[in-house]
């Protein structure tokens, strides 16, 4: 068998170090020619070796390699699982049993019953579905405060660096949000596979910044339970990887019916790997006319044009379509967000479990300074403005409406996907941005979601797929978006894409 160091190092080694696809992993894993052990060993060093990124809040080396002795004797018994060995990174507001889980917030990492803060006695759906398939989780990635930003700077551990640009010679550049640390995993080669959340382009918008491929299923198709909630009705896991069959891998084992779900969709039989082995029919791609509208930058004039390009040189039908509520989609998913955030956050109260404020005069100076000391202030910010949005005389202006504008644009989307396969939208209006680039200007943040919180409200599929590079040499990403539960057909286009950009 190949030593740890031959494993991670495989090819020139003047050439960044990559990891293999989860495929080649698989066939390399099942043929003995490397073992689970020495790849986990290898990467856990490598963990070590990069903590200045940031990018894992918890490491859990013990359990990986039990997990990896186990897929390895699975392997060598010739019983393997789906990810027997494949090395997986978890955003770390998906609870995992007896694994500290934080949500990147003071509120779960900070416990007066423990020192480890707060540690699940379950495991939630996704996860579990992970284990039982044989993957290996290598530990718990940042993220954003109870998933709440774009870039991963309001975690309470503090910013991950977008690995990317490091190689590139920046060191101060965000990684995405708010699965930032899941995304980076990835780009760094500390994960074969990881998943993440998405509500409002919490998956797309890190995987376009680290240059990989993330996505997010239609809503429902990822069960929601054991994940701390921040939108319910927005969430939803999925996957990164570095390519479309890796993440298709992923997706085969953690989608599915769940029955603890109400949410989840049932009686659905999607099969992502098997569906990149379907031949293709000539297809029909739109590209909404409003895109340039929302915010023409270069970078999305950039990915726009590449976008077109692919659409021709996959011979498809180019359809100039129209959606013309999605200026109006940003407001309406703040709204709903936030208010959705209000009501699943006053479960933080320094009772039960969580944070708690020392010496407390009486229950409400309880609540007032748990809440106050526990949460950053992004998250305070979300809560009040969600708050206000639910309150007596300002429900039926702005949460009511907000649901409205929702409603029209879902229909807007079924009415165009009538007349197309696909939709090509840029995933971000620029490259990863600087580190303090938005500091005190919360807006400008909330704008670097113009292009991904359209598909969470409408309860889409779409895939960030690397396409081009802005002026820097940093990744841009091009979303590939589908009908509701049209997941198989998004990664079949992506997969495409990638082909047509694989040089």
């Amino acid at each position: 068998m190949q030593q740890p160091e031959d494993i991670l190092h495989a090819g020139n080694s003047a050439t960044p170090r990559k990891l293999w696809s989860i495929p080649e992993f698989r066939r390399l894993l099942r043929t003995r020619e490397v073992s689970a052990v020495e790849t986990v060993t290898a990467l856990l060093d490598d963990m070590r070796a990069k903590r200045e990124l940031n990018i894992f809040i918890t490491e859990t080396h013990d359990k990986a390699l039990n997990q990896a002795r186990d897929a390895d004797k699975r392997l060598a018994a010739g019983v393997p699982r789906a990810l027997d060995g494949i090395p997986i990174a978890v955003k770390d507001n998906f609870c995992t049993k007896g694994i500290k889980t934080t949500a990147g917030s003071k509120m779960l990492a900070v416990s007066r019953k423990s020192e480890d803060g707060f540690v699940p006695t379950y495991e939630s759906s996704v996860t579990q579905r992970l284990l039982d398939a044989g993957a290996v989780i290598l530990g718990k990635t940042n993220m954003d405060e109870f998933a709440m930003g774009s870039s991963t700077e309001t975690s309470y551990f503090g910013p991950t660096i977008n690995p990317v640009g490091v190689r590139l010679g920046f060191d101060n550049l965000v990684p995405g949000g708010s699965s930032g640390g899941s995304a980076a995993a990835i780009a760094a080669d500390l994960a074969v596979g990881a998943i993440g959340t998405d509500t409002g382009g919490s998956i797309r918008q890190p995987a376009s910044f680290c240059g990989v491929v993330g996505m997010k299923p239609s809503y429902g198709v990822c069960s929601r339970w054991g994940i701390i909630a921040y939108a319910s009705s927005l969430d939803q896991a999925g996957a990164f990887g570095k390519s479309v069959r890796d993440v298709a891998a992923i997706l085969d084992v953690i989608g599915g019916e769940d029955q603890k779900d109400a949410t989840s969709v049932s009686s659905l039989s999607l099969r992502y790997e098997a569906a990149l082995a379907q031949p293709q029919k000539k297809l029909r791609i739109g590209f909404p006319r409003e895109i340039m509208r929302l915010k023409a930058t270069a970078d999305v004039e950039s990915v726009w044009t590449a976008g077109q390009k692919i659409a021709q040189q996959l011979g498809a039908e180019v359809v100039d379509v129209s959606i013309p509520s999605l200026g109006y989609a940003l407001p309406a998913y703040y709204i709903i967000a936030l208010s959705e955030a209000s009501s699943n956050l006053s479960r933080y109260d320094g009772i039960r479990y969580g944070y708690r404020a020392n010496a407390p005069k009486d229950i409400i100076d309880l609540y007032e300074r748990t809440r106050a000391e526990g949460f950053g202030e992004e998250v305070k910010r979300r809560i009040i403005l969600g708050t206000y949005s639910l309150s007596a005389g300002y429900y039926d202006a702005y949460y009511l409406r907000a649901l409205k504008v929702r409603r029209i644009l879902a229909d807007e989307f079924s009415a165009v996907f009538q007349k197309v396969d696909a939709m090509f939208m840029p995933a971000t209006p620029t490259g990863a941005f600087e580190i303090g680039a938005h500091e005190g200007d919360p807006v400008q943040m909330y704008l670097e979601d113009v292009f991904t919180v359209p598909v969470n409200l409408a309860g889409l599929p779409a895939i960030s797929v690397p396409v081009s590079r802005d002026c820097r040499g940093m990744p841009l990403g091009l979303q590939v978006i589908g009908p509701q539960l049209g997941d198989e057909k998004v990664v079949q286009v992506a997969a495409a894409v990638e082909a047509m950009t694989a040089h």
